[in-house]
């Protein structure tokens, strides 16, 4: 087995002993992100749906540094401190993924990194026209 790290800038470092993603074969398993802009490392400014895309935008950098993009995610985990945002998600998701949308759970959690109230990791397929 072969795993390649991926490393992106436009996306925040690791805040730990993590990598952002690891690629083995074609599965590439994102580390879960949180609203941080990447430029400062600090929480993205504004609200729940402004800290959603902030998340969506972080993932997007890293699945684009892999070689793919969201058509490829097959599995997208959703970590939420307050579930009554569910209906925000559902909203935003839309904007970034096209059907067939990927396998995802949705998790009410205690806390989360930095106190935000969400995070988000996903596992990636890459479909071999990206690989070269």
């Amino acid at each position: 087995m072969t795993k390649t790290i991926i490393e992106t800038n436009h996306a925040p470092q690791a805040i730990g002993t993590y990598s952002q993603a690891v690629k083995v074969n074609d599965t590439v398993y994102l580390s879960g992100q949180i609203p941080l802009v990447p430029e400062t490392m600090e929480i993205a400014e504004g609200d729940i749906s402004d800290h959603i895309r902030q998340v969506f935008d972080n993932l997007t950098a890293v699945a684009e540094a892999a070689g793919g993009n969201f058509f490829d995610i097959v599995k997208l985990n959703v970590f939420l401190t307050d579930l009554s945002d569910f209906p925000i998600v559902n909203e935003i998701m839309s904007e970034y993924f096209a059907t067939p949308y990927p396998a995802r759970a949705v998790v009410g959690v205690a806390a989360l990194p930095k106190g935000v109230a969400v995070e988000m990791d996903a596992i990636m397929v890459i479909r071999e026209e990206y690989t070269s």
